[in-house]
């Protein structure tokens, strides 16, 4: 099982995607969408702090912060995370995937809460 990982530096304004398979991954599997993990899960140094913002399912469904559980489930959405509306008041039923991350998870993004001591940059910087 693997995850791409993508995570965003709101110092500099840039995201880096990586790769997480293995241990790491298996570590990754409960979590929730606001829970904060340490930077040695997705391969980063010790001294950074992630934090969890959303993510995708294999057919590119969103989660949802308010949708309990890993259950897919048709909502009707105004908006937010899974539905942009054309015109004020349209509502539709959409397909969102619930906050919790399990095995169907594709993809996971992240937000960097406390910065280490090499800048992100530096350390993507050979695969960039």
């Amino acid at each position: 099982m693997e995850f791409k990982v993508v995570i965003s530096d709101p110092l500099t304004g840039l995201a880096y995607q990586k790769v997480i398979s293995g241990a790491n991954a298996n570590k990754l599997i409960g979590k929730k969408i606001g829970d904060v993990i340490n930077g040695t899960i997705v391969e980063l140094p010790p001294d950074y702090e992630l934090r969890i913002c959303g993510g995708s399912d294999k057919d590119g469904v969103p989660m949802r912060k308010d949708l309990p559980g890993t259950v897919r489930r048709r909502l009707l959405l105004s908006g937010g995370i899974g539905y942009i509306p054309r015109e004020h008041g349209m509502r539709r039923k959409k397909m969102v995937r619930g906050n919790v991350i399990s095995r169907d998870i594709i993809q996971i993004n992240m937000r960097v809460e406390k910065q280490g001591k090499v800048p992100l940059a530096e350390f993507f910087k050979d695969k960039g």
